[in-house]
């Protein structure tokens, strides 16, 4: 009997069309303003009907101005006017490049480079944002186009339902940069059909349905991960999306869990310092008042996830009623839309305590041969490095996923660590303007495997059918032919010294020679050739005297010999915000190093040797 042909994947705007149809009265999208640190916060909503008729209305204006297949850039504050401006963008053929306004601290170069890269031929912002985008513009000598707010005037008539053509799946969506923690932001080429699998296989690996689902969700609208579970998979699904501020959440990250307790049934995501900055604010009388026995999911990803993270978050939150199992690790990265693997809401997270010399040298061996529930920390060997605990992120959504050499392209068995490599309908075109480089990343070979295949670039293993992430290749510590992993030393360093912040540090190697660190020939001299060297932010209110800060290098160093059997050649303490941040949050560790490099950094403290 012959194989039926694959289902034509519903573009967002038709979606958007039968809920606006079937249930046009219905709330669907609701952002929560605080418009000062205090502010309890104040709701407002947009039915389907409305919504619809809103981004139509975008669609209209933006037909005047960009052509099919052009780019328009969204450069606006979180909020119902980026969604209903990037599903104006889908219904009129234009490529949505989902951006962020000149506002948003330390990352005008970035902007300005996205700008030059993608080449919009029409910015959408709002009405208060637009001097600054006017301003910005001029400012980095960016070409002028025109500039459309994305405000409906006060009782405005519905905009006439003309018949627009539906969007090609293989015609191009939107361009997601990257958050630019390894190289150089470049435009993912998301096809329609892509976010649209990516939704979908986000809400089957859920169980995400209209009547007892809702997202909530604080991540920034231009990040992967807040577009597609806060935007394209509640217009795929039709159930409601609830949004706020990322500042709100960072003032009091209290009001992203009375939110999660609002709406039963919530789906959310968050980085892994989101959890941890959680659990240290929020007070446990504070938490203890909440309800969270509704809530269904709370995605961690974007980053290796901690297990000691899992578990404070556990702890801090069990006497509100959150279940363990709501806690869903996950893998993913913006080539593959957003989404790649994820541990489903129905158990515990898994975490593998491995031996800690097996896997420098590629192996993942348990030192009790099973997989646990997370939570628990490793003893500490008697002589040798202390075992390293890893957690588990589940299992392919709607995708194949193999671990290969990085080298051979080969494929690799369960246990042993390689570079994992994706397929599937969600898997992004390339990279804008990038021919040499997506042919490298997008269309890679696997020994023995049909087809293109997607290089992440990422490091993990498969044990027992679940994906242990251990880490980005490019961060890789390779030190006496045996590979550490920077996040594992960052956090041996942040939880030795009390005095660094929490996650705002970056463990690297860095070259012996002249002139390769801060203070010139003779700090380089004392480094050996793999020097690992970590920058970390001190506390806010201290200010270490060089004392101190000896001090605190003798007390990383310390703890790096005993945990990992290797030496930290440098601690060098910065000031608060002077460690490099992706625009999602994260340390750009290969910036950060890049810094380190070229002498920005001007140490408190340490000895250098």
């Amino acid at each position: 009997m012959p194989t039926p042909p694959p289902t034509r994947p519903v573009p967002l705007t038709e979606s958007l069309r039968r809920w606006s149809a079937e249930r046009g009265g219905q709330r669907a999208f609701t952002f929560v303003d605080h418009p000062t640190p205090d502010s309890p916060g104040r709701a407002r909503s947009l039915t389907w009907r409305r919504l619809d008729e809103h981004a139509r209305d975008i669609a209209l204006r933006l037909r005047g101005r960009v052509g099919p297949g052009e780019r328009a850039a969204l450069m606006l504050p979180q909020g119902l006017g980026y969604v209903a401006g990037f599903l104006g963008c889908l219904y009129a053929g234009v490529i949505a490049v989902p951006l962020f306004g000149p506002d948003l601290p330390g990352h005008a170069d970035r902007l300005a480079a996205v700008l030059g890269d993608c080449e919009p031929r029409c910015v959408l912002t709002d009405a208060a944002t637009a001097p600054a985008v006017a301003a910005f513009t001029a400012a980095h000598g960016i070409p002028a186009v025109p500039v459309l707010h994305v405000e409906r005037a006060a009782g405005a008539e519905p905009p006439p339902r003309i018949p627009w053509p539906a969007a090609d799946p293989e015609d191009i969506a939107y361009l997601q940069y990257t958050s630019g923690s390894t190289r150089v932001p470049a435009g993912v080429m998301i096809s329609h059909g892509n976010v649209v699998a990516n939704a979908q296989q986000a809400i089957d690996a859920f169980t995400a349905t209209a009547e007892g689902t809702t997202t909530v969700g604080w991540l920034p609208l231009f990040h992967d991960m807040g577009l597609v579970l806060s935007v394209a998979a509640p217009v795929v699904g039709g159930f409601p999306s609830v949004l706020t501020d990322p500042v709100a959440f960072l003032e009091q990250p209290v009001r992203w869990l009375r939110l999660l307790a609002a709406y039963p049934g919530a789906i959310s995501a968050a980085p892994n310092f989101a959890y941890d900055y959680c659990a240290a604010r929020i007070d446990p009388e504070e938490a203890a008042g909440l309800r969270l026995d509704g809530v269904r999911a709370l995605i961690n990803g974007s980053e290796p996830v901690r297990a000691g993270t899992v578990e404070r978050f556990r702890a801090a939150f069990a006497p509100a009623g959150l279940r363990p199992e709501a806690h869903c690790p996950s893998y993913g990265l913006a080539e593959a839309t957003v989404f790649a693997t994820t541990d489903p809401p129905t158990a515990a997270p898994r975490t593998l305590t491995c031996d800690p010399d097996a896997l420098a040298q590629g192996r993942v061996e348990p030192v009790n041969d099973s997989a646990t529930a997370a939570g628990s920390e490793p003893a500490a060997a008697a002589d040798g490095p202390a075992p390293v605990t890893l957690v588990g992120c589940g299992t392919p959504v709607g995708q194949v996923l193999r671990i290969t050499d990085p080298r051979t392209g080969r494929p690799l068995p369960a246990g042993h660590v390689g570079e994992i490599r994706l397929r599937g309908p969600n898997i992004g075109l390339g990279y804008w303007k990038r021919a040499d480089r997506s042919a490298e990343s997008f269309a890679a070979r696997i020994t023995g495997e049909y087809g293109d295949w997607l290089r992440t670039g990422d490091l993990g293993a498969l044990y027992d059918g679940q994906l242990y992430v251990t880490g980005r290749l490019k961060d890789l510590l390779v030190v006496d032919g045996r590979n550490h992993y920077p996040q594992d030393v960052e956090e041996t360093v942040q939880a030795a010294v009390p005095l660094v912040r929490r996650d705002r540090l970056a463990v690297f190697t860095a070259p012996a020679g002249p002139g390769s660190g801060p203070g010139g020939d003779d700090a380089a001299a004392a480094i050996a050739a793999t020097a690992i060297v970590a920058v970390a932010e001190y506390r806010r209110g201290a200010e270490p005297t060089a004392d101190e800060g000896a001090a605190a290098e003798g007390a990383a160093r310390a703890a790096v010999s005993d945990r990992h059997g290797i030496r930290l050649a440098r601690l060098v303490l910065v000031p608060p915000g002077a460690v490099p941040r992706t625009s999602s949050g994260k340390v750009a560790r290969s910036a950060c190093r890049e810094r380190y490099l070229a002498g920005a950094f001007a140490p408190k403290g340490g000895s250098g040797a």
